[in-house]
């Protein structure tokens, strides 16, 4: 890969409150340690994404101060900010939607917000459903994460005065059909106040969450 036909958008994050990150899927290692070094020579931080198992040891080398998060597949570099104000929680409903529940987690802390994490909380077993409640409610807002069907948003929707982000997940059997099952059943949910990212889009709902939580303190209010 030639690193010099990527064209890096360093004003991204003035415009639009979430920096540019590199996408490190199908970038060969020597391209994606190109591209993070051009990003820490201007900004002197550095967000990838979807880091390969080829790319981690080079990307490591570069810069010894990185830190690898092999669940979410990112890689983290530089003056990233510290956690400050209200948490935003992240809950998926079993142990197989864990890694992208885990790349949702690890951006938000990239982009400063505490975290509540909740796993294997799925409606299979309502009663961990229900047993989370309290710790959602001084959430911002909580990102959804499930397979199979893809209840667990829904249930969530019906429950709480959060915005739920709902993330479908690949994970399930056959008539799951890659998450398309679960991202129909979030997108049809009769309860209110959801807003439904792509397929194993952990990454995604970070950034809309982060969005709500811009509006929130843009404003000086609290959500609830």
């Amino acid at each position: 890969m030639d690193e010099t036909t990527a064209r890096l958008d360093h004003d991204r994050e003035r415009r639009t409150g979430i920096p540019e990150v590199v996408l490190c899927e199908r970038k060969s290692p020597e391209g994606a340690v190109a591209i993070v070094r051009r990003f820490m020579e201007r900004e002197g931080r550095a967000i990838a994404t979807r880091v390969t198992a080829e790319q981690v040891g080079p990307l490591l080398a570069a810069f010894p101060g990185g830190h690898h998060n092999a669940l979410a597949r990112m890689f983290t570099v530089g003056n990233l900010p510290e956690p400050t104000g209200a948490p935003i929680a992240v809950v998926c409903a079993g142990t197989s939607d864990v890694p992208v529940a885990e790349e949702a987690h690890e951006m938000l802390q990239a982009l400063g917000h505490p975290v509540v994490r909740h796993d294997d909380v799925g409606v299979a077993g309502i009663h961990r459903t229900m047993a989370i409640l309290p710790s959602l409610e001084p959430c911002l807002a909580v990102i959804a994460v499930a397979g199979m069907e893809g209840a667990l948003a829904s249930v969530l929707a019906g429950l709480i005065r959060q915005p739920v982000i709902a993330v479908p997940t690949s994970v399930g059997y056959g008539a799951s059909l890659g998450g398309l099952a679960a991202l129909l059943t979030m997108m049809n949910s009769c309860a209110p106040g959801i807003c439904v990212v792509n397929i194993d889009a952990g990454f995604s709902a970070a950034c809309v969450a982060h969005k709500f939580a811009a509006a929130f303190s843009g404003n000086g209010s609290k959500p609830f």
